[in-house]
């Protein structure tokens, strides 16, 4: 009923860019806050920025200066630009949203498959 679908992943040099999207669809009244979290091989998942629906944003220091959160309220979408990525920023990137469902009078986070980012010469 709610689904996140991310695209954009894939592989890329030193140094290179990739944009990260992320599309909510389904019953969907209100995104609260949209973010991007990763997970590399042997490591826990962290967080690597959030917007709220005003736009305030949030990033984890290992990015700040060469990622971009932004979002496209009116598409359910989120995006992640990232530039200047360095091998140690391979990892599955996870799109997630604290949205509220029409059916459910809460606010409930939600979570999209991952797409893998591969960052090697």
């Amino acid at each position: 009923q709610v689904q996140l679908v991310e695209s954009g992943g894939g592989f890329v040099q030193p140094g290179g860019s990739l944009r990260l999207s992320c599309a909510a669809s389904g019953s969907i009244l209100s995104i609260s806050t949209m973010g991007w979290y990763r997970q590399a091989p042997g490591q826990q998942r962290e967080l690597v920025a959030t917007i709220t629906v005003a736009g305030k944003t949030n990033y984890t220091d290992s990015v700040k200066g060469r990622f971009t959160i932004s979002r496209a309220n009116a598409k359910n979408t989120a995006y992640l630009q990232m530039n200047s990525l360095r091998p140690e920023d391979t990892a599955v990137y996870y799109c997630t949203a604290y949205l509220l469902a029409n059916w459910y009078p809460n606010y409930e986070n939600y979570w999209g498959q991952g797409t893998q980012v591969t960052v090697a010469s």
